[in-house]
């Protein structure tokens, strides 16, 4: 029996998340019927974490564990014969035995893209958020400083997760802007459901005056979701690399 981790990249616009659904494309059922191609048997494999539809990955991480004769060097080549282009298996590699990709995180990174500009441009749709106010960078990474550390963000998850702990810590929250994109590079050691969209939308709220920036301690102690801002889209959030 073989433990095999998989790193993965995929554009989710086309794909209903990452979880394997009936009756819906989504990007684990994608792969788990590559796999069965290529394995002559049924495989399941565990995810580093659920993506929501519209939402993309650059370092996506799963495993699998089988018995099988193929090298596992050649795992990636055959799977992306099989994968449509909207999917990349980045490497394949065997790992330990106790390896899980989802109990096994240590951190992750996660960035948002942001599209600022007075019109919208059609080719970033599907890749970032079209946000046309005026943004002040500076304001942005004022505001940011509020959310690192060690923090209970029941306030910043969406209703539809029943995890009962709901403290974070975020490491870091990294803002660069480059030309049109302001993009946000956050790394903790994990994050709730839509966690990440709900702090940018804050940060854009508190950007353009709908939210005080000295309300934001306030804010995050009151673990309240009608506190914080609205919650970003989709489109803009990539998952970029799973620490372990």
């Amino acid at each position: 029996m073989k433990n095999v981790k998989l790193t993965i990249s995929y554009d989710g616009t086309n794909f209903s998340g990452w979880q394997i659904q009936p009756n819906t494309r989504t990007v684990q059922g994608e792969i788990e019927k590559a796999l069965q191609k290529i394995m002559k048997k049924e495989i399941r494999i565990n995810g580093s974490g659920r993506t929501d539809a519209g939402v993309h990955a650059l370092g996506q991480v799963a495993n699998f564990k089988a018995d099988f004769t193929i090298p596992v060097n050649k795992i990636a080549v055959a799977l992306n014969s099989i994968l449509s282009e909207d999917i990349v298996i980045k490497d394949a590699e065997e790992v330990d035995e106790d390896f899980h990709a989802r109990y096994s995180v240590k951190k992750k990174k996660y960035i948002y893209k942001i599209y600022n500009d007075k019109i919208k441009n059609p080719i970033y749709r599907n890749y970032s958020y079209f946000f046309n106010r005026a943004i002040d960078i500076n304001k942005l990474i004022e505001s940011s400083k509020y959310f690192i550390g060690k923090h209970d963000f029941k306030g910043f998850m969406s209703s539809g997760s029943y995890v009962k702990d709901t403290v974070r810590v975020i490491y870091s929250i990294d803002i660069k802007k480059e030309g049109k994109f302001i993009n946000l590079e956050y790394t903790g050691n994990g994050f709730l459901y839509n966690m990440v969209r709900i702090i940018t939308g804050t940060l854009l709220d508190v950007n353009i005056g709908k939210i005080d920036i000295n309300r934001l301690d306030e804010i995050i102690k009151s673990k309240d979701r009608k506190n914080a801002g609205h919650t970003a889209p989709p489109q803009g959030l990539y998952l970029a690399e799973v620490y372990y």
